[in-house]
């Protein structure tokens, strides 16, 4: 394994983030990365990691 490049103008966060699971709401802490006014994702509510893809981007709510 090796690093190819480091990437810049990215924040690592935590985001409570509320889903629609069913008729229900849930919400859970999770690792997301900022970029820009964008969060995204780095796993599913239930903790599972997906990948880092611009298509999983939530946009910040006020920007």
């Amino acid at each position: 394994m090796k690093i190819l490049e480091i990437l810049k103008n990215v924040d690592l966060v935590i985001a409570d983030i509320e889903v629609n699971l069913g008729k229900e709401k849930h919400n859970n802490p999770t690792l997301c990365v900022k970029n820009g006014n964008k969060i995204i994702p780095l796993s599913t509510p239930d903790g599972r990691p997906i990948l880092m893809k611009e298509e999983n981007s939530i946009q910040i709510e006020g920007d």
